[in-house]
């Protein structure tokens, strides 16, 4: 039945768009966590998602959207249209250096000027609303009640469990929610998705006017961990078996025959520090091929309630005049949490299983690595944290009224959401006096097929986390990724002809590569980009701010511990001393 749903909302949604193009649409924008560039069905990806795929067949899909290589980097960006050096988000906290700690676009909070689309459009007269992932801040004045929002549920942490209000790695000492900037508890019958759907239905509910809504649903799809209720998990048993370079090299052929890269265009190759599938032992193969069987049952699940909310938006004669954006936030995780010290223990101590009998279910801790992280990016290269493709490649659908149905193949990134968002609501595209500058274009008259282009064939737009970095113009790329995974060099791609990044040019075009590398200093000085320290490593640098934080957290039972084993040590001084005091009186 729930299947059925698709090809009713698509006819709902654009009946009747050319009557409502007078009125201020509603805005509804929708990101998915950790979703790889071909993850959804209309990209080439096994889950079904008809859903989302009903909206890019009926609106726009674009083939060369970037966005930043970690979430909150992204999400500030795409709620302002500010480069995240200027928001505050120029990291995320948990690989924050102590050297840039509290320095001007490193507060890992949005800052004073930097304003976000819902603020513009409640400003506007719209009403705005929030559900699921925030990871903006959450100190007093930080969370979105702060920056806009109306009504909001929102989780202040990069990932949580889906099942429960339950941390998911030891950085955090629990799931923090909040409502309307308050401390909240989930429900009993708590699951991510289908939840953040019915918190914004029941926003929605509520309202006591009829005023256009600006809804903000951040899922925690496909995020650590990875889980899925059985049903949706269960088409997807058999189909990862042929293991992760099969998934490669088919995911990069099916880009192709679908049109979304060119048909020469090279596979990329996967890095020497991944494993060979032949050379993983079979219960291995068993458990990582479950484990993507469980992304494909999560996203199906997220499609699914999206799904409902678009059903709930025709049922109240809302779909006529509502814009709807669906996009990821960076490429897939290829975290493997079991490599880092201690976590198996603290798994275990949280009363996590890797089961397959249960795998993706309630207590489950399901992530797929590294290796199909990279065949999930394909035809891109590497995935989350890195500049490369597979971080930064990402899907994006726009449709409702006034969006001509197409593709578009002109490079879009995602600062020039927020001033699209604001386009399409009767505002100006560009920042209030005072406000921090806008860095994106609108995209409104590429997408009503006004024009070819978004930004200048010679215009360069910069990215950069934690060191990996990216300098776009044109249809050439400069990119650094650091380790482990890069060695800190620069090289130049053509990525319209090789999105996958496997011949660089650097040699062959010196002087283009010159020019572009002087682009990116003049982006890195003008945005107050900060070099790493010496010797950064990003894994140490995870342990070292999870410890600070453990520390920060339980402080009050490291305190009872010293003090107990001051009170031990005392009670052995004393003993010894009577046992001393005892010996020479015995002697005399």
């Amino acid at each position: 039945m729930r299947r059925m749903i698709g090809a009713a909302c698509a006819a709902l949604m654009f009946a009747g768009a050319a009557a409502a193009q007078e009125q201020r649409p509603n805005i509804v924008l929708i990101v998915a966590d950790d979703v790889g560039f071909t993850d959804f069905g209309a990209y080439g990806g096994e889950a079904r998602t008809p859903h989302i795929d009903a909206l890019a067949r009926e609106g726009a899909q674009f083939t060369r959207y970037y966005t930043s290589p970690l979430c909150a980097p992204s999400r500030a960006m795409l709620l302002t249209g500010v480069d995240n050096h200027r928001t505050g988000l120029a990291t995320i906290p948990e690989v924050l250096p102590p050297e840039h700690v509290g320095r001007p676009g490193y507060t890992m909070a949005l800052e004073p000027g930097v304003e976000t689309v819902a603020l513009r459009l409640r400003d506007a007269g719209y009403r705005t609303y929030m559900t699921g992932k925030w990871h903006l801040g959450h100190e007093r004045g930080d969370l979105p009640n702060a920056h806009g929002f109306e009504r909001s549920f929102a989780l202040d942490a990069s990932g949580a469990d889906n099942w429960e209000q339950r941390p998911y790695m030891p950085y955090y000492a629990n799931a923090p929610w909040f409502e309307d900037g308050r401390p909240a508890r989930l429900p009993r019958d708590f699951y991510s998705s289908a939840f953040i759907v019915d918190q914004m239905i029941r926003y929605l509910e509520r309202a006591e006017t009829e005023a256009p809504f600006f809804a903000y649903l951040a899922f925690q799809a496909v995020h650590i961990p990875v889980q899925a209720p059985a049903e949706f998990t269960a088409p997807y048993r058999d189909a990862y078996v042929s293991g992760w370079d099969a998934l490669r090299l088919a995911r990069h052929a099916r880009a192709q025959t679908l049109g979304l890269i060119p048909t020469d265009a090279p596979a990329p190759r996967f890095h020497p520090r991944m494993r060979a599938w032949d050379a993983v032992t079979a219960d291995e193969q068993a458990l990582y091929a479950r484990s993507m069987a469980v992304h494909a049952g999560m996203l199906d699940a997220m499609d699914h309630h999206i799904g409902r909310f678009i059903a709930y938006l025709g049922a109240r004669g809302a779909l006529d005049n509502t814009l709807i954006i669906v996009t990821s936030d960076n490429g897939p995780e290829p975290s493997n949490p079991l490599n880092e010290r201690g976590f198996a223990q603290w798994m275990a101590l949280h009363g996590y299983t890797r089961d397959l009998a249960n795998l993706g279910e309630r207590r489950s801790y399901v992530f797929i690595g590294p290796e199909f992280a990279s065949a999930t990016s394909s035809p891109g290269s590497l995935f989350k944290f890195y500049a490369s493709g597979g971080g930064l490649h990402a899907p994006l659908v726009i449709a409702g009224p006034g969006v001509d149905a197409q593709r578009i193949a002109a490079p879009a990134f995602v600062t020039d959401v927020a001033p699209t968002i604001l386009d399409y609501a009767g505002l100006s595209p560009q920042a209030r006096e005072g406000a921090q500058a806008i860095s994106g274009r609108s995209m409104r008259t590429a997408l009503e097929g006004a024009a070819a282009l978004i930004h200048p064939a010679d215009h360069a737009v910069g990215i950069e986390v934690s060191g990996n970095a990216a300098l776009f113009r044109g249809d050439y790329k400069l990119v650094r990724n650091m380790p482990p995974y890069g060695d800190g060099r620069w090289r130049l791609f053509n990525i319209a002809a090789d999105p996958g990044e496997t011949r660089d040019l650097a040699g062959a075009q010196p002087a283009l590569f010159a020019e572009m590398q002087a682009a990116y200093a003049a982006y890195a000085a003008e945005n107050g980009v900060l070099s790493l320290p010496e010797g950064y490593d990003v894994h140490r640098q995870i342990a070292r701010n999870t410890l600070a934080k453990m520390a920060a957290h339980y402080w009050w039972a490291l305190a009872l511990i010293v003090l107990i084993l001051a009170g031990l040590l005392y009670f052995v001084a004393r003993l010894i001393g009577a046992l001393l005091f005892r010996r020479r009186s015995v002697a005399r």
